[in-house]
């Protein structure tokens, strides 16, 4: 609406000049953080969007939709509100973040057309002019024109028309051009011909692991993560990434986490890039000799293998955490991390083998003791033994749910020399206090 008519409605409206080229700057800097972050291709979508490529890395968040959570919440901590959809396509993506109504849109690999058929032709991204004609000949969805003979059409509309359907149905590649960060280390070599023989792969990507090398070593820098970008003739872009445990810019280390990825490349390759893209400072290493003590053997060298062959979420440590609830008790921790974790549970006495909790049938006399029989996986068990109760309450400084919510344990032993950690409440510390529903927690040694 016009300013004049804001501010009669809106008493004391903040009013500010557009700046164009300050808003596209801030959009940059934000596909930055999403690179170094989140995905090795991003791209500004102005004025207010970014693309990610999400293939291959939302595993490493377990699954599209935490990793989009996460994007969303580590937005919302910068004071951002975001939307987000997951499609199989550029388009796709773009037309439901904007248009279906949600500020989620998750679809699934393979249904992406029959998400949109239902969106307004204006999510195509087509010329004003060209969705006010299809309009006047009463189109209204995306379904409607789909279903339309291309040949017409494309007469009185152009060959875009049908471009951009095709685009959003993935039926035609849309490339994604990165995000171009001068500040970042790259290392670049195209070439005259197309190559795609393992070898040669390899011969080149020895000599650009060389050259980055070099230039971490001028900077006092070492590589956390390494893009290797490459460019095929059909215009598409493949990434293979690896990451480092600490900062590494020790050539044979970084040339053979990258050189273990030559398998996944495909052949018809016109350029590649190395780029690192998350640094840390790294200042000069002392060499080892023998005249020293001995020293501990280096093992960050395996959990990098280890981590690019078989994923980073497979290899970690576990450590205790400052909790009550026993399914609360540990976290897990980046393999080499010096965090020891917290003592305060050492002195609790906890099951080797925790369990999800399961329910039982179990029969006791009173709320406060133990079971005397339960059955559990279809088996019957009958108790002849138990030890003192252990009452564990939920942490009502965590969430409110968990204000006056207890669980009472007992270990327990049944006739077969087994012995059982059940507790009386529910399979979650959210359990009433009067429930007399049981479940089996653990199984003791």
């Amino acid at each position: 609406m016009a300013l004049a008519k804001a501010q009669a409605l809106i008493d004391g409206l903040t009013v500010m000049d557009f700046d164009a080229v300050a808003d596209q700057a801030a959009l940059d800097e934000l596909a930055r953080w999403a690179l170094q972050n989140y995905s090795p291709i991003v791209a500004s979508d102005p004025p207010y969007g970014l693309v990610l490529d999400i293939a291959g890395a939302s595993h490493l968040f377990g699954g599209e939709d935490r990793m989009v959570s996460h994007i969303i919440g580590a937005l919302s901590d910068m004071g951002i509100t975001a939307y987000a959809a997951v499609a199989d396509t550029w388009a796709a993506a773009y037309a439901l973040v904007r248009l279906s109504g949600k500020s989620v849109s998750l679809i699934e690999a393979g249904k992406t057309i029959d998400a949109v058929l239902n969106l307004p032709i204006s999510a195509l991204r087509l010329p004003r002019e060209t969705i006010e004609g299809l309009r006047d000949l009463g189109f209204d969805k995306v379904g409607e024109l789909a279903a339309q003979p291309r040949a017409p059409m494309a007469r009185r509309f152009g060959q875009q028309l049908w471009r951009c359907v095709d685009m959003m149905f993935g039926r035609l590649p849309e490339l994604i051009v990165p995000i171009d960060c001068p500040e970042l280390i790259a290392i670049k070599k195209v070439f005259h011909e197309p190559i795609g023989l393992p070898e040669t792969i390899e011969k080149y990507l020895a000599r650009l692991t060389v050259a980055l090398c070099d230039q971490l070593e001028q900077r006092a820098l070492g590589a956390r993560r390494l893009d290797l970008r490459l460019t095929n003739t059909d215009h598409t872009v493949q990434v293979v990434t690896v990451s480092t445990a600490k900062p590494v810019r020790t050539y044979k280390t970084l040339f053979r986490l990258l050189r273990s990825k030559i398998e996944q490349i495909r052949p018809g390759i016109d350029d590649m890039s190395l780029v690192a893209v998350l640094v840390e400072p790294l200042g000069s290493i002392q060499i080892a000799t023998s005249f020293g003590p001995d020293e501990r053997p280096e093992i960050s060298d395996l959990c990098d293998v280890i981590s690019n062959r078989f994923g980073p979420e497979r290899l970690f440590r576990v450590v205790s955490a400052a909790t009550d609830i026993p399914e609360r008790a540990a976290r897990r921790l980046p393999p080499l991390s010096t965090d020891m974790g917290s003592r305060r549970n050492a002195r609790y006495r906890r099951p080797e083998r925790l369990l999800t909790p399961e329910p039982i049938r179990a029969t006791a006399l009173l709320p406060d003791k133990p079971p005397r029989e339960f059955t559990w996986r279809d088996r019957r068990y009958r108790v002849v033994s138990a030890e003192s109760p252990e009452v564990i309450r939920g942490e009502w400084w965590i969430s409110d749910r968990e204000k006056g919510k207890v669980r009472t344990y007992f270990v327990v032993e049944v006739e077969s020399g087994q012995r059982f950690w059940v507790f009386r409440g529910g399979d979650g510390i959210h359990a009433s206090t009067g429930s007399l529903t049981w479940y089996v927690h653990g199984v003791l040694s």
